[in-house]
């Protein structure tokens, strides 16, 4: 599968969740939704496990997605992630970074591509 990059630099393509809801894989869902509620410290449930990306478009995506900001921003700006964004590496982004290394990693490789 090709890389599926969202909004704050994530690669979707190798989210467990990602994976669980193409495979339509109920074991598997369970076996993130314990992970997850572990590793976050929310109560997860299979059912939670289900998204396709966070990009805008049809299909389903996590609940956060719902209430993310750097997600609702990028929708608002027309940007297929902050990598594109004039005002790049915003206070939003850089608290996400603080744990997301990998993300930053990702956004500043796009940048350079631009």
């Amino acid at each position: 599968m090709p890389d599926l990059i969202a909004f704050c630099g994530i690669d979707c393509s190798r989210c467990k969740g990602l994976i669980a809801t193409q495979k339509a894989d109920p074991e598997m869902k369970r076996a993130v939704a314990e992970e997850w509620s572990r590793q976050y410290g929310h109560q997860f449930r299979p059912e939670d496990v289900n998204c396709l990306g966070c990009a805008p478009g049809d299909g389903p995506h996590l609940a956060y997605c719902g209430i993310c900001e750097i997600r609702k921003c990028c929708i608002q700006k027309k940007l297929p992630h902050c990598a594109r964004c004039d005002e790049y590496r915003c206070g939003k982004l850089m608290k996400f970074h603080e744990n997301a290394s990998e993300s930053r990693e990702r956004l500043e490789e796009l940048r350079k591509s631009a």
